[in-house]
């Protein structure tokens, strides 16, 4: 039995204008193939694009630009003029410019997601100093996201076939880790991450590992109390609503190939979950923000200035996060069937199935 698979409209913010954002969209879309899974609308505007394309001859992307997002054509790649004035791109530099423009684009994509325009979004980089401005006053896109969709709990969850790897803590200095970690704060962590694997990913009864904080989970008290005091607490309490386990520690989890054996991971700062990740992740991890009323990814690296302009940006990482998000789009929409009428269970999966053989066969 055949269904009918709605091609979802993805927007694409641009990123910092001297990174490599741009770049990355180019070479991502320049495939036509991938217009056989949804509608591209690019925020940003034809002389930022242009700049960028001679950089790149080899891979020709052809867009057209659209006056609203009422005129978007399903058959091609569209492209909101976001701004008109000229922009002063300077590929690699660190300037004020390449941060305004940034948040311009942003900010017309997360509006047109607001207003339902388009389905899901795919971030590029920013650099988090030159884009603060009065309003633009956090760490990078998630927090910024959070605040515009109503201060929704999230979670940073990052995606790849053989790991799916969150924070209970993100950009936050070492010497601050600590005070940040609460019981109440990881029960909220899993919370998040469990619904996620299930309406997100499909994973009816996820299995998932929380890490500890200090070396070998602290010893029993001699390095650290944290996980006494508070990890192995939070973990025992959320027992009664999924199924975790932990704290395990972090080398010799990972030395030991563990994560192979959950569906999720829950680590307590940003290196102790990025490193192995990036590790195993063979440059196609994604990021995802989890638990908010939106899908957003994005590639799991930065702005890249070194090698701006120079046609050596590798877009692995972010076209696996333009499949990511018609994925979770797709997934979310089985899941909302799935709980509105029971019967259409089948429908649901079959969907999905048919997604993912589309993605995996036709790409």
């Amino acid at each position: 039995m055949n269904q009918e698979i709605k091609k979802p409209i993805i927007g694409f913010s641009c990123g910092d204008l001297n990174g490599i954002g741009i770049e990355l969209i180019i070479k991502s879309l320049s495939d036509s193939r991938l217009l056989d899974f949804m509608v591209p609308v690019i925020f940003a505007n034809n002389k930022s694009i242009n700049f960028y394309k001679k950089f790149s001859p080899e891979f020709p992307i052809n867009y057209s630009s659209i006056p609203d997002l009422t005129k978007i054509n399903p058959k091609q790649v569209n492209l909101i003029n976001c701004w008109e004035e000229e922009a002063n791109i300077t590929p690699g530099e660190l300037t004020d410019v390449g941060g305004k423009y940034a948040f311009l684009s942003l900010q017309h994509a997360v509006a047109a997601l607001k207003d339902k325009k388009i389905d899901g979004l795919v971030t590029a980089p920013i650099h988090k100093k030159n884009i603060q401005s009065p309003e633009f006053n956090f760490s990078g896109h998630t927090p910024y996201l959070q605040h515009a969709f109503g201060n929704t709990e999230n979670l940073m969850l990052l995606v790849a076939e053989n790991l799916k790897m969150a924070l209970v803590t993100e950009h936050v200095t070492i010497q601050d880790v600590a005070k940040h970690i609460t019981k109440d704060k990881i029960k909220q962590k899993l919370q998040i991450l469990n619904s996620s694997l299930q309406k997100d990913f499909g994973i009816d009864k996820p299995r998932i590992a929380v890490l500890a904080l200090n070396p070998h989970a602290g010893d029993e008290g001699l390095i650290g109390k944290e996980e006494i005091e508070i990890i192995r607490p939070a973990v025992k309490e959320s027992k009664n609503q999924m199924l975790v386990f932990g704290p395990y520690s972090a080398d010799a989890f990972f030395a030991r190939g563990a994560h192979e054996k959950f569906d999720g991971v829950l680590a307590m700062y940003h290196d102790q979950g990025l490193i192995p990740f990036k590790s195993l992740a063979f440059g196609e991890g994604v990021n995802f923000t989890a638990g908010l009323p939106i899908v957003r990814t994005s590639p799991d690296h930065g702005t890249a200035f070194d090698i701006a302009g120079k046609n050596k940006a590798d877009a692995a990482s972010f076209t696996a996060s333009i499949f990511e998000c018609v994925r979770i789009i797709h997934a979310r929409q089985g899941y909302r069937d799935m709980r509105l009428n029971p019967l259409k269970k089948i429908s649901a999966r079959m969907i999905a199935n048919a997604v993912d053989e589309r993605i995996e066969g036709g790409y």
